[in-house]
């Protein structure tokens, strides 16, 4: 493997929501008071206990994800970036994106987060119908999601925010008028998510005593194809399977996780890919926020699995994340990270079978799957990936 690189891209996990919403899966809590000088202290703790990682190394973005960050208190946020920023180095270019919601408690805070450091903030709008709003937990109004997406255009330079489509009982007509009109209030970028089950959500429960009834697999087939020809013609590229952007404008911090960089992951629930000399470290931190608080006030970290990953397993990670990208995933990539060519580790067979269906490619040293293969991505890749790939034979 590849020594170390310079770059390196951490997440700030917040782990608190005014409400969960029914379709959710993330770690997220509702509490009724939250000590935000302790959640503070907690982080620079973390962060400084992996002081070496980030050492010397450009901060290429830095990511408050949840959860519902919005809610925390803007010295929070300043005093993370302000304890990166000691450790690292942050330039100009470095992206700092909050999520937030749409509610006014939120967006009156954008001004107080930009000036903490936040220069991107991506909004969980999620609906612009109010009866949908409802129907998926959420707790702003379509004006609210408006008024936000608004203001958020008079104070920052980047924002992206959220859609889901394939909603219970959603007809083409409907979303086609709905995508028309947020594409009115984009700027460069917007990310848009089927629908799906989750288990452990108050969906799944209903989905599978058939009180949610979501539209069939076709009508998500047409509503997936036509959502990806409406944005290309108004110059917004799928770079990735829910991700369309204008050329410059993609998210650089989830660009990190797809292209398998290293990154590192703060707060309840975060993962981390540590690269090293001859290894990658998958780190995950307690799930829940009391236990990673006690966790990091008694050893100076949360850190509940510290793992280092087999070839194997970095294959099939690394594969599954770079053919999300429209662009696919380099030969080059995996050479230089594995020292392996894509024949040692891909299922040959089935691959052609793919290709002859036009649902993936394998060109001038670069694996990527069509629009069609980027629908049936999980099921593809799965296959397409060596059962036991053939490591002996490295470079």
């Amino acid at each position: 493997m590849n020594k170390t690189k310079k770059s390196i891209s951490i997440y700030i996990h917040w782990p608190f929501c005014l409400s969960l919403c029914p379709y959710c899966d993330f770690n997220s809590h509702v509490a009724s008071s939250i000590d935000h000088n302790r959640w503070l202290k907690a982080y620079e703790k973390e962060l400084e206990y992996f002081a070496s990682i980030i050492k010397n190394k450009k901060v290429k973005s830095i990511f408050f994800g949840g959860g519902t960050p919005s809610l925390m208190e803007p010295f929070v946020v300043q005093g993370i970036i302000d304890k990166i920023a000691s450790l690292g180095i942050i330039s100009d270019s470095c992206e700092i994106t909050l999520e937030a919601n749409p509610t006014s408690f939120e967006t009156n805070k954008f001004k107080q987060f930009k000036s903490a450091g936040i220069n991107r903030v991506s909004i969980g709008v999620q609906s612009f119908n109010e009866k949908d709003l409802s129907v998926l937990g959420r707790k702003h109004s379509a004006l609210e999601a408006i008024n936000a997406i608004n203001s958020a255009s008079n104070i920052f330079s980047r924002y992206s925010f959220d859609l889901i489509y394939a909603r219970p009982q959603q007809a083409l007509k409907a979303w086609q008028e709905e995508l028309k009109f947020a594409l009115t209030l984009a700027n460069g970028h917007i990310s848009l998510y089927q629908l799906t089950i989750e288990k452990g959500t108050p969906f799944f429960n209903l989905f599978r005593s058939n009180q949610l009834i979501l539209p069939s697999n076709d009508e998500a087939a047409d509503l997936y194809k036509w959502t990806g020809d409406f944005l290309k013609e108004n110059n917004y590229n799928r770079y990735e399977i829910s991700n369309y952007s204008r050329i410059k404008e993609e998210s650089i911090h989830n660009l990190c996780y797809w292209n398998y960089n290293e990154y590192l992951g703060i707060g309840p629930g975060a993962h981390s890919r540590v690269h090293k000399e001859c290894s990658i470290s998958a780190l995950m931190m307690h799930h829940k926020p009391d236990k990673w608080l006690d966790s990091v006030n008694s050893q100076g970290h949360g850190i509940q699995n510290n793992i280092n990953l087999s070839t194997n397993e970095i294959i099939e990670e690394m594969i599954m994340m770079g053919t999300r990208l429209a662009n696919g995933i380099k030969e080059k990539s995996v050479e230089k990270l594995l020292q392996l060519k894509f024949f040692d580790i891909l299922n040959q067979d089935i691959l052609k079978q793919y290709i002859d269906h036009q649902l993936v490619s394998l060109s001038n040293g670069i694996l990527k799957l069509s629009d069609s293969g980027l629908m049936l991505h999980n099921y593809l890749i799965a296959r397409i990936i060596k059962t036991e790939p053939n490591i002996t034979n490295s470079l």
